[in-house]
């Protein structure tokens, strides 16, 4: 019975096997959309007409969410933050050194009303939400969150424009002044103190972006495995059993930890008690 049931078993499962086969080529047949499954959805680089972004050496941190696009040159050391876009399909995009895109921010070009490319300098901060269109922004300059710059618009070196303002296309905004409102307008000269903030603002944001560069290029497995040392030390602490020879115990045996307690203690490597040994010996000699 046992052996007339296992032969059904096979040829019930080949039977099966192609009727699937056959499935999936007639749904093959019939697509309209052709669909290619990907591990990662987002797609951070993508060429224009033959055009590829360019984005100088390995020291940058473009996000995974981020796009960027087409004529796009970006220098050392610069950010594209999360779901930020720098979008150059139908003209030139550059992106200095030490620069950084914040979240959800846009940076394009235009070339139907007005032939502007994009140009933004060194030390640049372009705040989360912010739109940069068609325009020069100059070294050492913040772009506040949610502001606008647009098309032929220039920002001059050493220059802030407060986060929501408008500037309004064809605007010139000159050196070491702020800016706000919409339409945005000289609010003060800036001081000494603000126009230094410029330039840290752009070394705190380049820190930053060299973590979560860091972060980013963890595979699955390292990220397991420091979830789980996390969680393993989470609770040998909690539960008393974590030992640490730094810090006094009063069930401490020898320098061993307390009986019972022996994780990461040199009782499970006793080559380290015997440096601990050899150790003791010479400071007492």
């Amino acid at each position: 019975m046992t052996s007339i049931g296992s032969r059904v078993a096979v040829a019930a499962s080949g039977a099966l096997r192609k009727v699937g086969a056959a499935m999936e080529n007639f749904g093959k047949q019939i697509e309209v959309t052709k669909y290619t499954e990907r591990l990662v959805p987002s797609t951070r680089f993508v060429s224009v007409d033959g055009i590829a972004p360019i984005v100088s050496g390995s020291n940058n941190f473009v996000a995974p969410s981020a796009s960027v696009i087409g004529n796009v040159s970006i220098g050392d050391h610069s950010s594209v933050w999360y779901g930020a876009t720098v979008r150059g399909d139908v003209n030139k995009i550059t992106v200095g050194s030490k620069t950084n895109i914040g979240d959800r921010a846009v940076v394009h070009v235009a070339k139907i009303q007005g032939d502007h490319p994009t140009f933004i300098g060194d030390n640049v901060s372009v705040g989360a939400g912010a739109v940069i269109h068609a325009c020069t922004i100059k070294d050492f300059v913040i772009v506040g969150e949610s502001a606008q710059v647009l098309d032929g618009a220039t920002i001059e070196s050493n220059t802030i424009i407060a986060p929501g303002s408008l500037v309004t296309a064809g605007t010139t905004v000159p050196s070491g002044e702020l800016w706000s409102g919409a339409p945005a307008k000289k609010e003060r000269a800036l001081t000494t103190e603000e126009i230094a903030s410029i330039a840290e603002a752009a070394h705190d944001t380049l820190e930053l972006a060299y973590l979560h560069s860091i972060e980013n290029a963890k595979d699955y497995k390292q990220l397991i495995e420091e979830a789980e040392d996390r969680l393993d030390r989470q609770l040998r602490k909690e539960g008393g059993a974590w030992f640490d020879p730094n810090d006094p115990d009063p069930e401490d045996v020898l320098g061993q930890g307390a009986p019972g307690r022996i994780f990461n203690s040199t009782l499970t490597n006793p080559e380290e008690g015997l440096k601990m040994r050899m150790e003791r010996e010479k400071a007492s000699n």
